[in-house]
């Protein structure tokens, strides 16, 4: 679910020709009438198109391409678009309405975006962009950030265990702090420079037949 950050500006489409005299008050923000008869007539085509991009027998590049292939808009397109508009109708209105939705989407998006603020971190190179068009070349840096992302939760999660297997520190943890623990942070690490390895003290970790 997105953070829309320019909800000023959005508009509610009108489920049927009378609901702008139902809701007087929200005039300024309704736009054109739902096309629902279209929907029914295109539903086999819309299930059809969903099922393919599901199943991955169909790309979303070439299916729009089919879409667009001719000046005339395709029925079916029209249909997703009519589609599209109830949907984002729903949704503003449950974000308007439910101050639980806002609460998940800004918790959801505030990990993501931590989470790519370390990817950023970790993969530095050339401004964290790929500049390549060889696709070998793309798989393995693509790759060598995962094995990254993994490393660093890995010791991020045993450094967090270390911690709380200390009563005291684990007696002082509120239930909103067990709520914020998260194995993504970064700040710790120094990506540039030498890196010391000691090579004769393992890190402390459950044996997979324990865990």
């Amino acid at each position: 679910m997105p953070r829309l950050k320019n909800i000023y500006a959005q508009r509610l489409h009108l489920p049927d020709a009378d609901a702008l005299q139902r809701y007087p008050n929200l005039a300024p923000i309704l736009h054109s009438v739902i096309d629902w008869a279209l929907i029914r007539r295109q539903y086999d085509e819309l299930v059809k198109y969903a099922t393919a991009l599901r199943l991955g027998t169909a790309d979303t590049e070439s299916i729009l391409k089919r879409f667009t292939r001719t000046p005339i808009q395709h029925p079916t397109y029209k249909a997703l678009s009519e589609l599209g508009r109830a949907v984002k109708t729903v949704f503003l209105c449950r974000y308007l309405a439910e101050e639980s939705v806002r609460q998940e989407i800004a918790e959801g998006l505030n990990v993501v975006e931590n989470w790519n603020s370390a990817n950023g971190f970790i993969f530095y190179g050339r401004h964290s962009e790929i500049h390549s068009n060889d696709i070998e070349s793309q798989t393995v840096s693509i790759l060598s950030m995962h094995l990254l992302q993994a490393c660093l939760v890995y010791l991020n999660t045993l450094m967090l265990q270390q911690v709380l297997a200390d009563p005291a520190w684990f007696a002082r943890l509120t239930p909103a702090d067990w709520r914020g623990l998260t194995p993504l942070f970064y700040r710790h690490i120094n990506p540039y420079g030498q890196v010391n390895l000691d090579l004769y003290t393992r890190i402390p970790h459950l044996d997979p037949l324990e865990a």
